[in-house]
């Protein structure tokens, strides 16, 4: 589904998408520095302490189990920095040098970082790197080959040989159910310095956030862990240790951390690592559909009938949703300050999950295959319909040029 609700034009604040090969104003929070990481200090573990017995409550690890000191004794070595080089070689000392985080995940030697980290551009004209390094904790420096990257979950894998290395995989939790407030810890390698700590909690949950295509990734983790340039790619986990998310973005004024950092989450990263695995690249479904969630109010104005749903407000020609009929807004008209496209349908379900939340849309389409057939069920002019939809192949379509400058 493609992005979800008008996208207001802000100068500031920014996006910044922590890239590492160019610049941009989305800029994928973490890469964006160059220069050679082996010249910085490597940090060091702070001293271990007592352990703690996990507090639990209601099945979250409460704030008094949270122990960075152990959490960073335990995870560091598995995370790693990443090197890239586009449009040249490290041995001519051409081309771009990108830099980012990544972290184990299995002894087989797979990495997993953004895909922003290793590659340039963005949609249709996204290329891999030309060169990728990965740098341990105990500065040994090795070529990582690219398994494959999702452009729209800003995902890679990458993976390296691991003989003679010190593998340590991180474990991957679970990004459903999580807890506004609960702490987190952030592993990376801002602005080059290798395996740094920073500590948080999780600011918001369901946060739409952009991703390497005009698609945006659902159900984003948004945390006041300080996330810089350098440190894309990298985990933020739980108290227990556990991989929740992989950082990606900082929304920022001034091009620097400022507590509203951003991660994709685990779930979403462990649907595209399954398919990366098996065939090296990633397919989602598609609609072919902008929309925009109800709020009462909304609903009210505009005589919608149903007070949840998504509110359809344009349809891609030649898309699965126009193939089946479904019906966009035809009229622009302004609701607190705000433009809607009135006249179109009401997304109420898909294949008979409901329909409430902004994400619930996007969410329940990638839980299915391109050619699947489904029943959506939507309000048109207050009445209730059944549309069958056969879903098609998501296109590899291109950021906003308004919203990011690659």
């Amino acid at each position: 589904m493609r992005a979800n609700q008008p996208s207001p034009k802000f100068r500031l604040p920014l996006v910044a998408l922590a890239a590492g090969l160019s610049t941009v104003l989305l800029a994928l929070a973490g890469c964006g520095g160059s220069g050679d990481p082996s010249s910085n200090g490597s940090s060091q573990a702070s001293p271990a302490s007592k352990d703690n017995a996990a507090e639990v409550i209601d099945g979250h690890v409460t704030q008094s189990a949270f122990n960075p000191s152990e959490i960073y004794k335990r995870e560091a070595q598995g995370v790693v920095t990443v090197i890239s080089v586009v449009g040249g070689s490290a041995v001519s000392g051409e081309g771009q040098r990108g830099l980012g985080s990544g972290f184990l995940i299995s002894s087989d030697g797979e990495i997993a970082t953004n895909a922003h980290v290793v590659t340039t551009g963005t949609g249709a004209s996204l290329k891999a790197a030309e060169e990728v390094y990965v740098q341990f904790g105990d500065r040994n420096t090795v070529s990582a080959k690219i398994i494959g990257y999702d452009p729209n979950s800003d995902f890679a894998l990458l993976k390296v040989d691991p003989d003679g290395l010190d593998i340590v995989p991180l474990p991957l939790g679970s990004s459903a159910n999580l807890i506004v407030g609960a702490p987190v810890a952030a592993i990376g390698s801002p602005f080059g310095q290798p395996q740094s700590l920073s500590v948080g909690v999780i600011s918001g949950i369901d946060r739409a956030i952009e991703s390497l295509t005009s698609f945006k990734i659902t159900g984003g983790i948004q945390t006041d862990a300080a996330i810089n340039h350098g440190n894309s790619g990298g985990p933020l986990v739980n108290a227990k240790g556990e991989v929740l998310g992989i950082n990606s973005q900082i929304k920022t004024s001034g091009g620097g951390g400022e507590g509203v950092g951003f991660a994709v989450p685990i779930d979403t990263i462990k649907r595209s690592l399954a398919q990366l695995r098996a065939a090296g690249k990633t397919s989602y479904p598609y609609l072919g559909v902008t929309t925009v969630a109800l709020f009462p109010e909304l609903a009210k104005r505009f005589g919608l009938g149903v007070a949840e749903g998504a509110w359809v407000q344009t349809v891609s020609r030649a898309g699965p949703a126009a193939a089946a009929g479904i019906r966009a807004g035809s009229k622009q008209e302004r609701f607190q300050s705000q433009p809607y496209e009135a006249g179109g349908d009401v997304i109420v379900e898909v294949a008979g999950v409901p329909i409430r939340a902004e994400s619930d849309l996007a969410r329940s389409i990638e839980t299915h295959k391109a050619g699947e057939t489904i029943t959506i069920v939507i309000y048109r002019d207050g009445g209730r319909r059944e549309v069958k939809v056969k879903l098609g192949e998501r296109p590899l379509g291109s950021l906003n040029p308004a919203a990011a400058k690659p």
